[in-house]
């Protein structure tokens, strides 16, 4: 599902109103489409749209989409340079040449190491949605 960020909530309403006007008053669609409706009026009104636009945006984004290297290297030297120099942070997720890893204490506690940590594209390479 495409997600439009800057969704009408006026639009939406009004498409609300005409599709509810296809079912008899009282049916459970007319109930449901009615519950809809009055739940996005409200999250207008108590002014907590921008806070439901960010739910419905993370609600919809496939993780492939959401999770995001904060870094991307073309070679594990380059990474282990990176790392080396102190701006690597714990719990930084890295791709070293097309792999994700994360930036763990190393066991000692004696600095920082990268443990091999799978991003999205990896995993759906591994487990296609359609190998059930």
């Amino acid at each position: 599902m495409i997600y439009n960020p800057d969704f009408d909530v006026d639009s939406v309403l009004e498409i609300l109103r005409t599709v509810d006007e296809k079912y008899q008053e009282g049916s459970p669609e007319d109930e449901a489409i009615r519950v809809a409706a009055v739940a996005l009026f409200y999250v207008r009104e108590i002014q907590k749209l921008d806070d439901y636009r960010e739910f419905f945006r993370k609600f919809y984004t496939p993780a492939v989409d959401y999770i995001v290297p904060s870094r991307t290297f073309a070679t594990r030297e380059d990474a282990d340079e990176w790392l080396m120099s102190g701006k690597a942070g714990e719990g930084d997720l890295v791709k070293i040449a097309g792999e994700g890893f994360r930036v763990i204490p190393r066991r000692d506690a004696k600095g920082l190491r990268f443990r091999p940590t799978p991003l999205p594209e990896e995993l759906m390479k591994m487990n296609p949605p359609d190998s059930e």
